[in-house]
């Protein structure tokens, strides 16, 4: 069992950045992370992923280029630093981990969730 919470968001204006950051209770060298989004009245989607030892990194084309996925295996910490922003990357941000291996881009391959973080991008 892994308990994730999610700090860091806020307001920024376009153009701004802002690093996220996710706090594991458990070993998070077991789990595969990753940071998803949803918007209102959209679904939940993928942001970055990154494997366990943290050499192999994944991104949303909307994101890449912009946004670095970051991990502290010793500290059970993961982070999302997002500059460049866009009134788009305005959502609720969530931590995931999973136990599964491979890109990972969809809801089902993630087995833990945090609670969100809101980030809003003004325009």
């Amino acid at each position: 069992q892994v308990h994730l919470v999610e700090s860091g968001g806020g307001l920024v204006q376009a153009g701004g950045s802002l690093r996220l950051s996710c706090a594991a209770s458990g070993r998070t060298l077991r789990y595969a992370m990753g940071w998803f989004r949803q918007s209102p009245g959209k679904e939940r989607e993928f942001v970055a992923r990154i494997n366990r030892s943290g050499d192999m990194r994944y991104y949303a084309d909307s994101v890449k280029g912009r946004f670095t996925i970051s991990r502290n295996n010793a500290e059970n910490m993961v982070y999302l630093q997002m500059n460049s922003l866009k009134p788009e990357d305005t959502a609720v941000y969530y931590c995931a981990a999973s136990k599964s291996y491979g890109v990972g881009t969809v809801f089902n391959d993630y087995d833990y969730w945090g609670q969100g973080t809101q980030v809003t991008v003004s325009s």
